[in-house]
């Protein structure tokens, strides 16, 4: 609820798809290239061409209607869809109507720590357009076709989000789907995902408002930003006695402000009618079937088995869930062995994130395979070393193809554990801070770390730090 107005949200998500050719011909499917070099007479647009469905694309579009639950028409078609704008020279796109490859789906998130289902009202194949180039360099505009003909799947979600964080919680979850699936790279500052968005409001109890809709979304931070920036818009628009007018709006993103681009178009205005020039696609019952068994396990099943299985909290959850590699690292760990799943958590997400973060570099390009991640673990956890040595361990292999206990005896880091060495340690320590001791036993509990500290400074941080804890314990109370 918004000032007394229920919102409702609803995403047209478009992927590119990252097939080797494009959708329709034979060009490149690559982006940055020189521009206009990947064109040929069918992605042009040119009269008299035919277009070659790339199969490709049909089994990725099945691929993540599997995903989201979807059910898969295996007999449909493609039509064209009519609508004027100098980027789309055939002045038409190829696209899918009525029967959709995919649809009547869903997706799980999870949002405010709970789980909410999102339906999903169809997934369908088309081309994407090409793109026009604005510079104080020149005149007007120019226009670049190499991304004429591009492959994409429209994810059309059902209008069941109720805010901005639903909204961004949901692209983000369909970003780490396609990249688990493979399907795309969901790089959004080269176009590879981006959404339109359309918003509503209404009092609750009364029927859904007039929606408007916002293109040139370009990031998931944007979306939530244009979301609640058009909300607000449509609320004051309510209660200043006007009426939202039905509209496709362009957000500004710099600005932060969305203007009004043209009055929304309904199906009928785009004139829609069956792909002359292609034939009916039908996909077998067997290839769906396959093409369902190469599904893994996907990021939103992970975040909550990571939730409830591990006990991890969902920051950390969704830090792991969300990236394939991560992902992978941390179920190789944690399934091959018997280290606690939280002690893994807080190396990928703490000292390896941040080598990563510095390095530019994934883990699984380091030495530091999960396996001996594990053994280091394993080693700390025994008390052989400190995590202080063991960070130091780190350091090394995560670098060097080294065996981790030559490293332990190279550089002297085993931990001592004797208790009679400790207890030497600690008598030395406390007859050197009378004062420290006087001030423990007259209540000052924090006299109990600097003694501690103080022990550990004079075994070189050699000593077990819970050994010595406990023997400074004993000492001070007798």
């Amino acid at each position: 609820m918004v000032k007394g107005y229920e919102v409702v949200i609803g995403l047209e998500t478009h992927a590119e798809l990252n097939t080797e050719s494009k959708i329709y011909c034979s060009c490149k499917n690559q982006f940055g290239l020189e521009v206009n070099t990947q064109v040929c007479p069918v992605c042009m647009g040119m009269p008299g061409t035919l277009p070659t469905l790339n199969e490709k694309v049909v089994d990725y579009a099945i691929k993540m209607g599997h995903a989201l639950n979807c059910t898969i028409n295996p007999v449909c078609k493609q039509d064209r869809k009519n609508y004027f704008y100098p980027d789309l020279p055939k002045a038409y796109q190829i696209s899918q109507a009525e029967v959709p490859l995919c649809q009547n789906g869903y997706v799980d998130i999870y949002v405010d720590g709970e789980e909410k289902r999102i339906g999903v009202t169809r997934i369908h194949i088309e081309e994407d357009a090409g793109k026009l180039l604005h510079s104080d360099k020149f005149s007007g505009s120019l226009v670049d076709l190499n991304r004429c003909g591009v492959p994409l799947i429209e994810i059309v979600s059902e209008p069941d989000m109720r805010s901005s964080a639903e909204a961004k919680a949901y692209l983000e979850t369909l970003k780490s789907i396609l990249q688990y699936l493979g399907i795309c790279d969901c790089k959004m500052q080269e176009g590879s995902i981006r959404c339109d968005v359309n918003v509503s409001v209404h009092k609750p109890g009364e029927p859904f408002g007039t929606r408007s809709e916002m293109k040139n979304v370009n990031s998931f931070s944007a979306a939530v930003r244009g979301i609640d920036y058009e909300v607000n818009r449509q609320i004051e628009v309510l209660e200043s006695g006007g009426v939202v007018e039905q509209e496709t709006r362009r957000w500004d993103d710099e600005k932060g402000v969305s203007v009004s681009m043209r009055s929304k178009e309904d199906a009928q205005d785009y004139r829609y009618f069956p792909e002359p020039d292609l034939l009916t696609i039908v996909v077998d019952e067997d290839r769906i079937a396959a093409l369902k068994s190469e599904i893994p396990e996907l990021p939103n099943k992970k975040l909550i088995r990571y939730i409830k299985e591990y006990g991890l909290n969902i920051k950390e959850a969704t830090a792991i869930s969300e990236n394939v590699d991560k992902a992978k690292y941390f179920d190789e760990c944690v399934n091959t062995s018997n280290v606690s799943p939280r002690s893994v958590c807080n190396w990928l997400l703490g000292d390896i994130a941040k080598f990563e973060n510095a390095n530019n570099i994934s883990v699984w390009n380091t030495h530091l395979t999960p396996e001996k991640l594990v053994e280091l673990i394993s080693i700390i956890d025994s008390g052989k070393i400190s995590n202080a040595a063991g960070k130091t361990v780190f350091d090394i292999i995560v670098k060097e193809d080294r065996d981790i206990s030559a490293i332990i005896e190279e550089k002297s880091l085993a931990q001592v554990s004797d208790s009679s060495a400790l207890e030497a340690i600690a008598d030395e320590v406390l007859s050197l801070n009378e004062k420290s001791v006087t001030d423990y036993k007259n209540g000052k509990t924090n006299a109990l770390g600097f003694l501690v500290g103080q022990c550990m400074k004079a075994s070189k941080g050699k000593a077990n730090p819970s050994m010595m804890k406990d023997i400074i314990l004993k000492k001070l109370s007798s």
